[in-house]
């Protein structure tokens, strides 16, 4: 016999977990000690927030669930804006979170709310497990349905009454993840007349695209018919932006150059594309363009985005299945020289009188990393540079949330990737985020982690200031102040730098990025 906690914690093991991320409470006791006593490591974190932006990222990098955990009212709602990003962002992750006994659900009571009321808009699928007996079946359908493509988020609350029963049962064994069918033969065999009949077709690549591990067979495609890529910010990586085919992201170039090379193209095939991502009206205003939808479900209904076909299946499977129904010369590099101008533009290093902007920084940025080394956006003006302007070589390196989008992603995410990649990783954020999840310095310190977090630092809310200028050409309510950056992050025994001029951004990046050890530097922009 044991507790029906303990029976959790065996169902988690079963499920490959290895760590989860929370905030302790008193609902909880029982889960926090059977966690001791099971090979899952607990990981306190300073708040339940950056506990589900951890388990966020861990899942979008690993393609398996990350677990976050918190104690029931206030920590369940804390969690909830990291379980949201992972919902929209198509990050598996598993929410648990405690509860009062029951028998004070029926009427008011202190810190409880109806969690799984709360929770039901924002996850995938969520329940309590009110009974001892349905722990192994919720546990079960909870990874089943998060790692599911498309995957997402999902929820379990957990009464502590029922975590101190005793019952005799064992986990449900996992079993293979459920595969889509392969391509139906008409619709590949139409996908691919579009292509051969479109005289400037181009391919989007989505957040699914990196994603679903297609990304190869993108790239076999492009290297045998010459077809120009252009990519969503989450599918930054789908393929090297060295290829003469990339034209990198929707919005990169001084120009705009890459807007306007989707502007002109006649057939646009969407792989792995989320309209949650990018808005297609900013790309098909007209409605003339013919569209070829590859993902793993149907697309959305929208009059901007009204595909010709629709090839729902396994990515990569459907995408070789085009590939084999088309001939060498179906497209054309019909671009000129947009990747060659695209690529020098954000690899050129920035002159001495230039300003210190996020976007003149990033060449040197670029330059300290490797090609495998991860960089994690933070959301502000600073990510629509990194989207834009910061070449991407392999997938799963730059981490962008496009779906949800929230502030302070950057630290707890870093944290995550560091603990699930050998590579170097950055956390790259501007003030506001920043402070949003700072305190979580102390969790990777205390953790041993070794990343480098970047601080561009404007003391505003830069991106909507510069919204606000635009519409009306003055700002308010974005001013911010803050504290020594330097110290913060000294206090926790984190090595800091706040460079002066290029020559010093360089040497920051170049001795912070390669090195093991925990590193901040502040970028005071000007």
């Amino acid at each position: 016999m044991a507790t029906t906690a303990e029976l959790l914690v065996d169902c988690l093991e079963a499920e490959g977990v290895e760590r989860v991320f929370g905030v302790p409470g008193e609902e909880i006791e029982d889960l926090l000690f059977a966690l001791r006593e099971s090979s899952i490591r607990f990981l306190p974190t300073r708040h339940e927030q950056g506990a589900a932006f951890m388990a966020d990222v861990h899942g979008r990098l690993t393609g398996e669930a990350g677990v976050c955990l918190s104690t029931l009212g206030p920590g369940a709602t804390n969690l909830m804006t990291g379980v949201a990003d992972a919902q929209l962002d198509k990050s598996p992750v598993v929410a648990v979170t405690g509860q009062g006994g029951r028998e004070r659900l029926h009427k008011e009571s202190h810190q409880a709310l109806d969690v799984v009321d709360v929770f039901e808009p924002i996850v995938a699928w969520n329940t309590r497990i009110g009974e001892p007996e349905i722990a192994p079946e919720s546990v079960r359908k909870a990874f089943k349905l998060a790692e599911y493509e498309k995957p997402g988020a999902t929820h379990l609350e957990f009464p502590e009454d029922v975590a101190a029963e005793e019952i005799d049962a064992e986990p449900i064994e996992t079993r293979d993840p459920v595969r889509r069918p392969d391509p139906d033969d008409q619709s590949a065999a139409r996908a691919a007349r579009l292509l051969e009949e479109a005289e400037r077709p181009i391919l989007l690549a989505g957040n699914g695209a990196v994603r679903t591990r297609a990304s190869q067979t993108i790239r076999s495609l492009v290297d045998r018919v010459g077809i120009p890529v252009v990519e969503t910010y989450m599918g930054k990586g789908a393929i090297s932006d060295r290829e003469a085919a990339s034209l990198m992201t929707l919005d990169s170039g001084p120009d705009e150059e890459a807007a306007l090379a989707i502007d002109r193209a006649d057939c646009v095939i969407a792989v792995g594309y989320d309209i949650a991502e990018h808005d297609p009206a900013g790309w098909n205003p007209d409605l003339e363009k013919t569209i070829v939808h590859v993902d793993y479900e149907p697309a959305e209904v929208y009059r901007h985005y009204n595909p010709d076909v629709e090839i729902v299946a396994d990515v990569g499977a459907a995408l070789a299945a085009i590939d084999e129904r088309l001939s060498d010369a179906a497209c054309s590099l019909w671009c000129d020289d947009l990747h060659e101008q695209l690529l020098e533009s954000v690899t050129e290093p920035p002159a001495d009188d230039d300003p210190i902007t996020v976007r003149n920084c990033l060449p040197l940025l670029r330059e300290a990393m490797a090609d495998s080394d991860v960089l994690v956006s933070d959301v502000g003006s600073h990510k629509m540079a990194i989207a834009q302007s910061f070449p991407t070589y392999e997938p799963n390196t730059c981490v962008i949330s496009n779906g949800l989008a929230s502030m302070g992603i950057a630290v707890p995410g870093a944290l995550a990737a560091d603990l699930t990649t050998d590579a170097n990783v950055v956390a790259g954020t501007g003030d506001g985020g920043f402070m949003m999840n700072a305190a979580e310095l102390e969790t990777a310190s205390r953790l041993g982690c070794r990343f480098t977090t970047v601080v561009f630092n404007d003391d505003d809310y830069g991106l909507i200031s510069r919204k606000q200028d635009s519409h009306r050409g003055e700002h308010t309510g974005t001013e911010l102040s803050n504290p020594d950056l330097v110290t913060f992050a000294e206090s926790f025994g984190i090595e800091a730098y706040r460079p002066e001029g290029w020559d010093e951004v360089e040497a920051a990046f170049s001795e912070a990025v390669p090195s093991d050890e925990l590193a901040l530097i502040e970028i005071e922009l000007e």
